[in-house]
């Protein structure tokens, strides 16, 4: 259960509690998997110009152990220049993908950036470069330097209606989902090739008639369709069968639930 379902005052808002909700990871694993996903993303940090106000910059990122983001940014920079001033920010994170933005996955991550320790530089240098090999050519100018964001909070937003906060402590200790890197092949697979075979699920496990499907996120619990109707536009969940831990299980499990869907002869 995610740190907003079990704190009704964090939550802001869901969609309608009287429809059973079907498992799905954590909030917190779902942000962390994103952010584990996700390479480039929007720096605020606090004016130094304009006193108070949010100064945005796009950043690229890597993560540590526990998920704090580390960057290689420029004294030079004005952002940089603006942490140094006031360390205070937030790091805005959002899934890309086809369709509607506002129906996709974002967290923001309020906290301190602040530069990384000497005696931690090594493992922060190494982690950098093994997702930005071309940052080679300055990673050792003098004027460069590894910061990283200290969470304090997390706000999250999963698409239309799923939405909650997660406490610094939950996303430290939350696990990247197993099907993180694959998911991209897995949307774009189905999403080419199988349209039939969602619209054939939707109906049978959801009970929603559509003319059109489009898988939007995948996790190791299940699934999310996004469907045109003809009431409109309509999102549901549909879980799997069984936990999968890698895209092959998932393919294995997908073509057992759309067999077992199949209209009998």
């Amino acid at each position: 259960m995610s740190t907003a379902e079990m704190n009704p005052s964090r939550k802001h808002a869901y969609t309608d509690p009287g429809i059973p909700q079907l498992p799905e990871p954590t909030y917190a694993e779902r942000v962390r998997t994103l952010v584990s996903i996700c390479t480039i993303a929007t720096l605020s940090t606090v004016s130094r110009k304009q006193s108070g106000y949010p100064f945005g910059s796009l950043m690229p990122y890597t993560i540590d152990g526990t998920g704090r983001p580390i960057f290689l940014i420029s004294n030079m920079a004005m952002h940089t220049q603006n942490i140094q001033a006031d360390p205070r920010a937030s790091l805005f994170v959002g899934q890309v993908g086809d369709g509607d933005p506002l129906g996709t996955a974002r967290a923001t991550l309020v906290g301190d950036v602040l530069p990384v320790p000497e005696d931690e530089v090594d493992e922060a240098r190494q982690r950098y470069l093994s997702r930005y090999e071309n940052s080679r050519s300055w990673v050792d100018f003098k004027d460069f330097g590894f910061y990283r964001l200290q969470p304090l909070d997390i706000y999250y937003v999963g698409g239309f209606g799923v939405m909650g906060w997660v406490t610094a402590e939950d996303y430290r200790s939350a696990e990247v989902d197993p099907l993180a890197d694959a998911a991209p092949r897995i949307l774009a697979h189905m999403n080419s090739e199988h349209v039939p075979a969602m619209i054939l699920l939707a109906k049978v496990h959801a009970g929603l008639e559509a003319a059109e499907a489009t898988m939007t996120a995948v996790d190791r619990l299940g699934f999310h369709l996004r469907l045109r109707t003809a009431d409109g536009m309509k999102g549901t969940r549909i879980n799997f069968v069984r936990e999968v831990q890698n895209s092959d299980e998932a393919r294995k499990v997908l073509v057992e639930m759309v067999r077992a869907s199949e209209p009998r002869a």
